[in-house]
């Protein structure tokens, strides 16, 4: 049987940790805690699970606290947790079968993360397989007969477990304004961060988060490096910017942008509600609808569903048809089941 070290970095979890490690009892071989900079009582609660207990200053990077947990792993795989989640007992006894059938060669093993659309994370599915267990020590081997490289590509597993995510509440705030800080540190972002920042923008952004983030993304749709999806997105985000901000003549530059490259549902809804805000029903309508039925979303998934058609059941009202006002309020509601 392989042994498993949990590693986890934590801050101010004193509300939850305990349900947490609670849920993973007998899994690990041993709990690396690295904590952050917690003024509760945390600390005192994970003592009861772990001495491994391990003061990190915060540097701003949650890969570098990571890093940190891991260098104090001393068992053949790393399991990596977060204080928000949960096993349920029967996740546990497949967790516990995988651990004891593992073959060696398996690198990372990836696990169903569930529950993903509430509270406003930035996921678009409610299931969705993550790297959660890690082999500490990789064992590389020459493949190839002749013209022979080293194997570098990790041998995954994609296992049937899945972990309970339950946030106590949204951490968007902290995430954008981490973004922030980034684009103002000059710090360059990949497509992965750049289609994050996107997304956490769309699905849980407030008017001062566009605008905070409105030269970025100006500057992205210019970037000769940026490829047509970081384009779109940045199109996306720079559009809903303007519109916020009353700038017709901008919103309409980067809208017509994402339109040319064959359109999607964000920025349909952007229209839609640009129209809106005109009192331009019949003109809405026709970019909801292209929103709800015509096109893809590729930022927030309620953009090809629940928003265009709750904007369609508004539109019918103010224009006095209330039968389909009602059943665009109906198709909301069920779309969110279907989400």
């Amino acid at each position: 049987m392989v042994t498993i070290s949990l590693c986890m970095i934590v801050k101010n979890e004193e509300r939850i940790l305990a349900r947490c490690l609670d849920s993973l009892r007998g899994l690990a071989d041993e709990i690396v805690i690295v904590d952050t900079g917690s003024t509760d009582e945390t600390k005192r609660i994970a003592a009861k699970y772990t001495d491994q207990i391990y003061d990190f200053a915060w540097t701003g990077s949650f890969s570098d606290a990571r890093n940190f947990a891991f260098s104090k792993a001393k068992m053949d795989y790393i399991y990596s947790a977060d204080a928000d989640e949960v096993l349920d007992e029967e996740n546990r006894a497949a967790f516990l079968r995988m651990k004891e059938v593992l073959l060696p060669e398996i690198e990372i093993v990836q696990m169903y993360y569930v529950n993903q659309l509430a509270n406003g994370t930035i996921y678009n599915f409610d299931k969705e397989l993550r790297p959660k267990l890690f082999k500490r020590n990789r064992s590389f081997r020459w493949q190839g007969a002749i013209h022979e490289q080293i194997g570098i590509t990790p041998v995954i597993y994609d296992s049937e477990i899945c972990i309970q995510h339950l946030p106590e509440e949204n951490h968007k705030d902290r995430d954008l304004a981490a973004f922030a800080r980034l684009v103002e540190a000059g710090e360059p972002l990949d497509k992965r961060l750049h289609n994050i920042y996107a997304k956490e923008l769309f699905i849980s952004g407030e008017a001062k988060d566009f605008l905070s983030a409105r030269t970025f993304f100006q500057q992205s749709c210019r970037d000769e490096k940026r490829g047509e999806d970081e384009l779109m997105e940045a199109a996306c985000v720079a559009a809903r910017a303007a519109r916020l901000a009353g700038d017709t003549a901008d919103f309409f530059k980067y809208a017509m942008k994402a339109v040319a490259a064959e359109g999607c549902a964000e920025i349909c809804c952007e229209l839609g509600a640009f129209y809106m805000e005109r009192e331009d029903y019949d003109e809405a309508i026709v970019w909801l609808y292209n929103a709800a039925y015509e096109t893809e979303s590729i930022l927030d998934i309620r953009s090809g569903g629940e928003l265009p058609l709750r904007g369609l059941a508004k539109c019918y009202q103010a224009l006095g048809n209330e039968e389909q006002a009602a059943a665009y309020t109906k198709l909301a509601a069920e779309s969110l089941n279907e989400e």
